[in-house]
């Protein structure tokens, strides 16, 4: 199989752009505490602050409590930033690779609620087969990766059988063990089987919690992970970029490392200041 090659600047930096520019959102982050939409800066914080006797007794008005607030929020609002990034970058390199339409590379489907109140549930990537537009080498490959994937998972053969193709869920990590959302990504993998499509959760990074990684692939999600102690495409996150898809994502990663460790200290310099 030919793996494709950087295909010149141009293409490393659009989907440099596409990863960079939600970082950089992070840098402008303010705290809420009830200041409206726009969050507190240092002032509005410290008028909040002494304007309430007991904090202002405990000195809670002192500029660093301030920048704690900042950061705090701040962090968690950098790893969903990157999350984002790495979400549309995925979206990108799938439409790219297998040239699909921006339609076909996602996945939504409705449901009924409370009240029969209709809500539209999404997941962030999706490959369907009869949609590959490159050679047919290229569809082989990824209908053969998901029939292994559902053996490995134990999908009953009928199911596996009738795949036609695949959905994701991209995340930079996945340590939290908010159950709501476990739930809702189970619902979804039973969804997905319903429409004939192979659920797959899309880790870049090692950061995800063992117990749900058991408890995903119990619900019969496949999971990938960065790990590079793992060689094969059906459980590390970038031998499937390069083996199954064609492109080389951690090479990319490598390639501009420096520049997005830059503009990570950047964010990172102004979340731990006051001003």
């Amino acid at each position: 199989m030919n793996v494709a090659q950087p295909d010149g600047p141009n293409r490393d930096k659009r989907y440099l752009a596409i990863v960079v520019e939600p970082i950089r959102v992070c840098a402008t982050y303010k705290p809420k505490m009830g200041c409206g939409p726009a969050g507190c800066d240092l002032r509005s914080f410290q008028t909040l602050y002494r304007s309430d006797p007991f904090y202002a007794w405990f000195g809670l008005d002192n500029p660093l409590m301030y920048a704690a607030h900042k950061a705090a929020g701040g962090m968690t609002s950098l790893y969903r930033q990157i999350g984002i990034g790495c979400e549309h970058l995925f979206r990108q390199v799938l439409q790219d690779e297998l040239e699909l339409a921006a339609d076909e590379a996602t996945w939504s489907y409705e449901v009924t609620g409370a009240n029969r109140k209709i809500r539209t549930l999404s997941l962030d990537g999706r490959i369907p087969l009869d949609a590959i537009r490159t050679e047919p080498a290229t569809k082989a490959r990824v209908r053969k990766w998901i029939q292994d994937e559902a053996k490995e998972l134990g999908v009953d053969e009928q199911i596996a059988a009738q795949l036609k193709g695949v959905v994701f869920e991209v995340r930079q990590g996945y340590k939290s063990k908010d159950s709501k959302r476990q739930n809702a990504d189970i619902s979804n993998a039973a969804t997905a089987y319903t429409k004939a499509y192979l659920p797959c959760v899309v880790v870049m990074s090692n950061q995800i919690d063992a117990d749900i990684l058991i408890r995903y692939r119990a619900e019969k999600w496949a999971v990938l992970t960065a790990s590079t102690a793992r060689s094969s495409a059906l459980q590390s996150t970038y031998v499937f970029f390069r083996e199954i898809i064609g492109y080389d994502l951690a090479g990319f990663f490598e390639r501009h490392s420096s520049t997005l460790k830059n503009e990570v200290a950047a964010v990172l310099e102004k979340l731990l200041t006051p001003d």
